[in-house]
């Protein structure tokens, strides 16, 4: 094994040892394999700057701490692992296993019964089916890590182009500074539960929530692979502890309420949200993988990725619907609800008295590890969305994206049922149109050429966009025609039930992928690319 990577499971060779390459009088080196990094190259647009210099210094810095310097660069085949073992593969089941056992999942299983009027049976199947359809998708979007080296946005540029992709990132920018919302608002209920008297706000829990999860994305891939591989082994235990004591007030017996069409439109919406929970993991999936090298099995990577998803997911959703199932026939557990979804978590422990406060938490603690992924994407995808962003090191973005969904969790932190519903729902419609195609463009389109992957940064070696542009507006009227939410129900979509259907996501994904072929094959033969 080489000495540049002691361990090769958790990431990256070393910074430092890294640094010993790329600190040298780099012209004396050819250019990077074509590749456009101004802000790290002496005699760029900004090399003689006086704030290109102090980014470098500051990139310097980190490196001398270890942390990770680089943004959305490829990762070249000599600055990944150095060797494939048993655990680096084990340890993509353990980061999905880590990320996704989490309070949040919990709270989104609670909707089936508490939102939905859907039975335990009902709301089990919804959830566990649509997780997996939503699984699939972000299990082959993390294959692309090693096969490309490439941040999963970057890599969306070979089918969107380079203007259109903007639109993308921005796009998930929002999702994920929401679902970090979503957890520091959970994570901050749970902490002001537990506390005696009620002395921690919800506010203050969300403000620990977010340093913690900041620290550990600031520190970079290594950190956070460490920090994934283990971060499940609590939440793991006091997950076995909340079905243990709650599992005798779980509602499995009534049905679910409605006529037969309500009920069909509430079980389709419900299996939406669940899908879209699970596929808005697709556009930051391959982040995580884009150190491990090219000759990583992308077969393996993909079924311990589904398994470590489809394992977590299935525990925090059986978890929460059980919760809420009991809310109809227990006082407590109605009362607890009324205070949040969190104050409901909390009442499951409430047995075990001390000891529960303690597991209690243990699960609050336990969504830094899902605050993490995204937080540390998000500072990559920031660097996107132009030449001056991508001049900025990714710590710094990371920083912004905090404070930014920071002070939007303390300002909606009462509204955490209609935050689910409305946003988690919406933002699945953009993956779903947006995987649509990728799907096409790689399966229709490359299935000869493939890619080149040393055109990740080049405008003019990218398709222009316009076909993926246009596919993905249709998809979007698709969607808004079928969607089925709290603030809006598409003419289509109220058809069924009394409170529609939500069938945005597979009408979305199929006129995309109607629109797009003739178009993409119009777009090539005018352009070339």
């Amino acid at each position: 094994m080489s000495s540049q990577q002691p361990d090769p499971a958790l990431g990256p060779p070393s910074e430092k040892e890294i640094a010993r390459v790329s600190t040298r009088d780099e012209t004396d080196r050819p250019a990077d394999n074509g590749e456009k990094n101004s802000a790290r190259r002496p005699g760029g647009p900004f090399g003689s700057s006086r704030m290109a210099a102090y980014i470098r210094r500051f990139e310097q810095q980190l490196v001398e701490y270890n942390l990770e310097a680089r943004g959305i660069e490829r990762v070249p085949e000599d600055e990944r692992m150095s060797k494939l073992t048993w655990a680096s593969y084990l340890q993509s089941f353990l980061l999905w296993v880590s990320i996704n056992l989490a309070a949040n999942n919990i709270t989104l299983g609670m909707l089936g019964p508490a939102s939905y009027g859907l039975g335990f049976l009902d709301s089990a199947l919804c959830s566990v089916f649509g997780a997996f359809v939503g699984s699939v998708i972000s299990s082959w979007m993390g294959t692309w890590g090693p096969l490309s080296g490439i941040r999963t946005m970057a890599f969306g540029r070979y089918s969107m182009g380079w203007w259109p992709s903007k639109l993308i990132v921005i796009l998930n920018l929002i999702q994920m500074l929401g679902y970090c919302l979503i957890d520091c608002v959970v994570g901050g209920q749970i902490l002001s539960a537990v506390s005696p008297h009620g002395h921690m706000s919800v506010a203050v829990g969300i403000v620990v929530i977010a340093i913690i999860s900041w620290a550990v994305a600031t520190f970079g891939i290594e950190i956070f692979h460490t920090y994934e591989r283990f971060a499940f082994l609590p939440q793991l235990i006091v997950f076995c502890i909340l079905f243990g004591m709650s599992g005798t007030k779980f509602d499995l017996h009534t049905p679910s309420t409605g006529d037969a069409r309500t009920v069909a439109g509430n079980r389709l919406s419900f299996f939406s949200l669940c899908l879209s929970a699970a596929i808005t993991y697709a556009p930051l999936s391959a982040d995580f993988f884009v150190y491990y090298p090219q000759e990583t099995s992308r077969t393996s990577l993909f079924f311990l990725s589904l398994t470590g998803l489809m394992t977590s997911f299935t525990m925090a959703f059986l978890c929460g619907i059980g919760l809420a199932s009991g809310i109809a026939t227990h006082a407590s557990y109605s009362e607890a609800y009324s205070n949040g979804a969190g104050a409901l978590i909390v009442e499951g422990f409430s047995p075990l008295n001390g000891f529960g406060k303690f597991c209690s938490v243990v699960v609050a603690l336990g969504l830094i590890a899902n605050t993490v992924a995204p937080c540390y994407s998000s500072g990559v995808d920031f660097q996107i969305l132009g030449r001056h962003a991508e001049k900025v090191p990714r710590v710094v973005w990371n920083t912004v994206g905090v404070i930014i969904f920071t002070v939007c969790a303390l300002a909606g932190r009462s509204d955490l049922s209609d935050i689910f519903t409305n946003f988690l729902a919406l933002m699945g419609y953009w993956v779903v149109i947006w995987t649509a195609i990728i799907v096409e463009e790689c399966f229709i389109f490359r299935s000869g050429s493939g890619y080149n992957w040393n055109a990740w940064n080049d405008p003019s070696k990218l398709p222009v966009g316009i076909a993926a542009f246009i596919a993905f507006l249709v998809g979007w009227a698709g969607a808004i025609l079928c969607m089925a939410q709290v603030w809006y129900i598409g003419p289509l979509a109220r058809l069924v039930g009394a409170y529609g259907a939500d069938m945005g996501n597979y009408v979305s994904f199929s006129w995309a992928c109607l629109v797009y072929p003739p178009l993409r094959y119009i777009e090539r033969r005018r352009f070339g690319r």
